[in-house]
């Protein structure tokens, strides 16, 4: 059977291809419309220029003004000039030449001699070659002296220390007095110092330290050095 129309003549055939470009246009035309914009051109006033105001305009002048030059320095006053009569006479200063010849005698100079001074050199107790002998601690090497000789100063304090003067002022409890001094170089106990609850207890501490017989002082490398020693002193006061 055949068709009764043409199939050149069907109009469905691009039917795609239009509704494309109807889209297209549809949406250029969407977006011009969205974007336009109009302005009112009687709003706008951008003014004008009058030149010839401008040049009317006067400019004032600047006037100069010229500083003074400052005034010159006043004149150097003249010399004093001291007028000697010629009958006057003047001593002139005569310069001895320092020159010497061979036949002039040389003195010899004796030799200087440069004293030596002793630096005041601090050894710990701990680390002291020999340490400092207490009287009585003769005997023994180097640590058995340092042990005799803390023995021999704990005992001392204990015999001397009054202890009743912590209850007389009122304390309780233990009591602990840090007391540090020095062995200088003869051998001597000087630069006590201490610290305690009270005053007087460190009055008392400084006492007993004191009373420290004289000792051999400390050595180190052959030379008799100054030794710090520090002594805590702990006691128990009773209720």
């Amino acid at each position: 059977m055949e068709p009764k129309k043409n199939p050149s003549a069907d109009v469905r055939r691009n039917s795609a291809i239009y509704f494309a470009v109807g889209l297209a246009l549809m949406l250029f035309v969407t977006n011009y419309t969205i974007n336009y914009k109009s302005y009112d051109q009687s709003a706008i006033d951008i003014g004008q220029l009058d030149m010839e105001e401008l040049d009317e305009e006067e400019i004032p002048i600047t006037e100069q003004i010229v500083v003074p030059p400052p005034p010159p320095p006043p004149p150097a006053a003249p010399e004093v000039i001291e007028i000697v009569e010629d009958e006057e006479e003047i001593e002139e200063t005569v310069i001895e030449s320092t020159e010497t010849d061979e036949e002039e005698e040389i003195v010899e100079v004796e030799e200087i001699e440069v004293e030596e001074v002793e630096e005041d050199i601090e050894v710990p107790f701990s680390v002291i070659e020999n340490v400092p002998i207490f009287p009585g601690c003769e005997k023994g090497n180097n640590a058995a002296k340092r042990k005799c000789m803390s023995d021999k100063i704990t005992k001392f304090v204990q015999k001397k220390f009054n202890t009743d003067l912590a209850g007389d002022l009122g304390l309780t409890g233990r009591q602990r007095i840090n007391v540090i001094f020095k062995i200088d170089k003869k051998g001597n106990v000087v630069g006590v110092r201490s610290r305690a609850p009270h005053p007087r207890l460190e009055k008392e501490a400084a006492r007993v330290i004191n009373l420290l017989p004289k000792m051999k002082p400390g050595k180190q490398r052959g030379k008799a050095v100054i030794v710090p020693y520090s002594l805590p002193i702990i006691f128990q006061v009773q209720d």
